[in-house]
Parts: structure tokens; C-alpha cells; sequence
């Protein structure tokens, strides 16, 4: 198993740490952000493939994000995509 850990930018959460094996998410955790909301998505997203959870998130917007362009889901989406590189 290995871990991937990364700092989103302009959102709530400051840091994501991402458990992965084989291409799957094996655990997922927050520091910071909406501590439900982001519980929530970790148990949704453990078992999953990387590349669906990408699709899934990918381009989610928060109002709250500094820009408005970007969510949680967005960014965990973006760290992920450094697993397919």
C-alpha cells in the first residue's frame, strides 16, 4: 500500500491524504473542510477505482471555495490525477 499525501489550494480542507493499492483507494483522510461532508466522501470513495473517483469529482464547484471555481471534491480529484502520471 502506499500514501498520497498533498495540499489543496483554495478550499477549506488543508491536506489530503489518500491510502491507495493497485489503482483502488484504500482509505481517505481530511485535515480541515467540512468534517462531516468529507467523511462522508471518504467512505464513499474506499474500494473505489482512482479513475472513477476522478470522473466522479472532477470540475464539483463550492461557492465557498476562495474562487468559486473549486470544491473538495475538485481537489481531491486534481492530487488523484498525479497517481495516473
Amino acid at each position: 500500500m502506499e500514501t498520497l499525501s498533498f495540499k489543496p489550494q483554495n478550499v477549506c480542507s488543508r491536506e489530503m491524504i489518500i491510502d491507495h493499492e493497485n489503482g483502488i483507494i484504500i482509505h481517505a483522510r481530511f485535515v480541515g473542510g467540512c468534517a462531516g461532508n468529507l467523511q462522508g466522501i471518504a467512505r464513499l470513495i474506499e474500494g473505489m477505482p482512482v479513475e472513477r473517483v476522478i470522473t466522479l469529482l472532477s470540475n464539483i464547484r463550492c461557492p465557498g471555495s476562495r474562487t468559486g471555481n473549486t470544491s473538495c471534491p475538485d481537489q481531491l480529484a486534481q492530487g488523484l490525477k498525479s497517481l495516473l502520471k
